[in-house]
């Protein structure tokens, strides 16, 4: 598997770190205090083609790779990662699975909307009964006509404050026999009768992306949203989680990478008992480690999205990706923030921003614990 970047991969990643450094550097601890990413900045994006950058040309997108979307995350996350998870979810989470599943209908109504960032997209699966154990869903989705009523409550969903189109799981069997089968998914839009957006949660980190919960009170949702066929909800929901565990795959090395960056630069200036504290063994193996493990979840990452291109098996690949990045992010958001002393707890430094934004990646998409299930029943099937 050839893991180097093309010619034109290395266009695009220079051109995501060109934005990332001009465009949100200078405000990224502002977006991090405000707890809002400005929509300003999602429609630079979209001028790039960032905000559709799977989605066909035909529909508005940019019609690149999960590689190249990989890639712009990481230097997206790189500088701030509340605006990388909400282009993450936009894309990977709401636009792939309308181009995967989507009628000709849903792709020609809703991509063009998505790509050009003039609607965003937000991706609903987990409830307050159910996280993990996604099977366990209790929202409901009743046929009546040419719509289905939607009931229930959704939580923890990215976008939701800012979000115009949210791809919702619902439970179409009521059969307490059948569990996967019975789960469909949906396309409803914000303005939707008996839908309503709940708070925006304060968060520990990524505070600039919008969480909210989301209420279906009667909410009536047209037939023809219906995303795939009924009961194959589930089979939507996991596909297309396995391109979003590669997207917080990437925001967890683009963090990671951000603390290297930071350590390194303040190790060089930072001095006690008159020398640079970059002359001291404890910090140089500090480094040495970052650096090595965030090239080894580099290569996870571009191995799981270039077998995503390719269209072969990927789930244990992707599941690999994100369960070694988010721990590897969380140890070397730990070791920057040490490598920093008493500055690294005070948010005048970014170390502690990213300290705060990496503790997320263990947990959404999939924990760590999922993961280590993933990947051992592969081996165990």
């Amino acid at each position: 598997m050839n893991l180097d970047l093309t010619h034109e991969e290395r266009l695009i990643q220079q051109t995501a770190r060109d934005f990332a450094e001009k465009e949100l550097r200078s405000r990224a601890a502002e977006i991090d205090r405000k707890g809002e990413v400005p929509r300003e900045v999602l429609r630079k994006l979209a001028e790039l083609g960032f905000m559709g950058v799977i989605s066909p040309e035909e529909y508005g997108g940019s019609g690149l790779s999960n590689f190249c979307l990989a890639i712009i995350q990481i230097e997206i996350n790189r500088v701030c990662a509340s605006t990388g998870v909400t282009l993450s979810v936009h894309n990977s989470l709401c636009q792939s699975p309308i181009v995967r599943f989507g009628t000709e209908a849903q792709k020609r109504k809703y991509l063009p909307k998505l790509t050009g960032a003039e609607w965003i997209g937000a991706y609903s699966l987990s409830e307050p009964v159910s996280g993990s154990d996604a099977g366990a869903l209790i929202t409901t989705a009743v046929r009546d006509g040419d719509h289905y009523v939607l009931n229930g409550t959704k939580n923890f969903v990215t976008n939701g404050g800012i979000a115009d189109l949210f791809v919702v799981f619902a439970r179409t069997n009521r059969d307490p026999f059948v569990k996967h089968g019975a789960i469909s998914a949906f396309l409803v839009e914000r303005t939707g009768r008996g839908f309503a957006v709940g708070k925006h949660e304060e968060k520990m980190g990524i505070r600039g992306s919008s969480t909210t919960s989301l209420f279906f009170e009667d909410c009536r949702v047209p037939a023809e949203n219906l995303l795939g066929g009924e009961g194959e909800g589930f089979k939507v929901a996991m596909a297309t989680l396995d391109g979003g565990r590669i997207g917080i795959a990437s925001q967890a090395l683009g963090i990671a990478t951000a603390c290297l960056e930071e350590s390194v630069r303040y190790a060089k200036e930072r001095k006690q008992f008159g020398v640079a504290i970059s002359s001291f063994e404890a910090i140089q193996w500090k480094i040495a480690d970052m650096a090595t493990e965030i090239d080894a979840a580099r290569f996870l990452i571009y191995r799981a999205a270039r077998l995503r291109d390719a269209e072969q098996p990927h789930t244990m690949e992707s599941a690999m990706a994100k369960l070694f990045a988010a721990r590897m992010v969380n140890d070397h958001a730990t070791q920057a923030v040490q490598i920093h002393g008493g500055v690294g707890y005070i948010r005048d430094f970014p170390v502690e921003r990213f300290f705060r934004d990496a503790k997320i990646s263990e947990i959404y998409e999939g924990t760590n614990e999922i993961q280590r299930l993933v990947i051992a029943r592969h081996f165990l099937k």
